[in-house]
């Protein structure tokens, strides 16, 4: 086997990892995505000027930190798009 012979193979491995990373850190994306949802977006109406909000229903104190969430999803978002992009390069 020579050199060409294993270069179409490598790029198609590249392209495969390239590809399940993509999707994995999608996966990632939806996850923090919906806990950005649960923990603030649901609640950013009433979240006092302490940044703190209690739930009587289910006895909770919910904190405006939550927001951390979104920007782990936007952060895994960008990183399946990159991905994304460098699997359909090769």
């Amino acid at each position: 086997m020579g050199r060409r012979a294993t270069e179409p193979r490598i790029a198609k491995g590249v392209r495969i990892v390239c590809s399940l990373l993509a999707a994995c850190s999608l996966c990632f994306a939806a996850l923090f995505g919906w806990a950005f949802y649960e923990f603030y977006w649901r609640w950013r109406d009433c979240f006092n000027e302490l940044g703190r909000c209690y739930d009587p229903a289910s006895h909770t104190v919910m904190t405006d930190t939550g927001f951390v969430w979104g920007l782990m999803a936007v952060v895994a978002f960008g990183l399946a798009l990159v991905l994304w992009m460098l699997g359909r390069r090769r």
